[in-house]
């Protein structure tokens, strides 16, 4: 009978220090995320271009543009949303709502990790099965579809500033360099399709045995299924696109469309090929990367910057702040 009151009070003592270190966990986040918001704020308001003097300037020529980008931010992780829950039914179905809460919760929590593994453990936490942990294969298939969908694009964009500003395309070296971004879509993209054998040789090699199940869930895609992915990765890559050519235009950017989509298309190439410390470190990679494609098409980088900054602040500060109102409330419960 003591054996088992003894074990009762035990158990009590881990159940309230698990409590507490959840709950510190939850506060550390908050603390963080609020900690880099003030940070990006600050480091935003030291450029003149992104004063409030200039943002009325902005509304008041081209305040369209603005609220079209600003109508497109729901949109954008909207369509986020459809994939996770396109993606998240062969381990739990979940709702569109759910699926949108699930993404704002790993955007905070992204928000204070390097390169975003914070979205892995968001997501995972915001479901209800036993083995939840296994939706990290679910994650990751969905970050790869959004990967090749920049990658391709963005291979697009690197060959015409190439070919535009530096080596010709009727030479030996035009074409190498054509003939490789050619071989990376192509490898990229059979490796996307593959990843089911590259699943059992996972499982083969006795010291990734135990991480297996973690991704095995990548298998049961089917090809048609994977294709549905990439497409709405594809329709996600067009919203935010779309955002980032109206901020250029309210900022005063002047370009053809053809010209606006390379330059976006090669910052979103550099931005998602260097990895990150957390998403304030962001902010510096897609500003440079912004202002040199754009610099090189004869445009002033200080309206490119106000365009990116603004594009952060839309798509990565805003959301981040939302998903605050969700963090605190999330529960842990025991799983794989």
């Amino acid at each position: 009978m003591n054996h088992k009151v003894q074990n009762y009070k035990h158990s009590g003592r881990l159940l309230l220090s698990r409590r507490f270190l959840v709950g510190l966990g939850k506060l550390v986040v908050f603390c963080l995320t609020l900690y880099y918001l003030r940070q990006a704020i600050l480091e935003a308001s030291t450029h003149s271009v992104f004063s409030l003097a200039t943002f009325w300037k902005v509304w008041a020529d081209r305040g369209v543009a603005l609220c079209l980008a600003a109508f497109l931010l729901p949109v954008n992780w909207g369509v986020e949303a459809l994939k996770w829950q396109y993606l998240s039914r062969k381990i739990e179905h979940i709702t569109f709502l759910e699926a949108y809460r699930a993404v704002l919760v790993g955007l905070t929590l992204g928000f204070v990790t390097p390169n975003r593994v914070g979205d892995y453990a968001g997501r995972v936490l915001t479901l209800h099965q036993k083995d939840r942990a296994d939706a990290i294969g679910a994650i990751l298939l969905g970050r790869l579809c959004q990967l090749y969908a920049t990658v391709l694009i963005g291979s697009a964009a690197v060959a015409y500033f190439i070919y535009r500003y530096y080596v010709p395309l009727a030479s030996p070296v035009g074409v190498s360099i054509g003939g490789a971004l050619l071989l990376v879509n192509v490898w990229a993209l059979a490796l996307l399709f593959s990843f089911k054998w590259a699943v059992v040789l996972l499982e083969r090699v006795k010291y990734f045995r135990k991480w297996g199940h973690y991704v095995s869930v990548i298998g049961s895609y089917s090809g048609k299924e994977l294709r549905e992915v990439l497409l709405i990765s594809g329709l996600r890559y067009m919203v935010f696109a779309a955002q980032f050519i109206l901020l250029l235009w309210a900022f005063g950017v002047e370009l053809t469309l053809p010209e606006y989509i390379w330059g976006v298309a090669g910052t979103f190439l550099i931005k998602s090929a260097v990895p990150s410390i957390n998403a304030l470190a962001d902010i510096g990679m897609r500003e440079l990367s912004a202002m040199h494609f754009f610099g090189l098409m004869g445009q002033d980088p200080l309206l490119v910057l106000g365009a990116s900054l603004t594009l952060w602040t839309l798509n990565i500060a805003l959301p981040s702040a939302v998903g605050l109102l969700f963090v605190l409330p999330l529960k842990l419960s025991s799983s794989r």
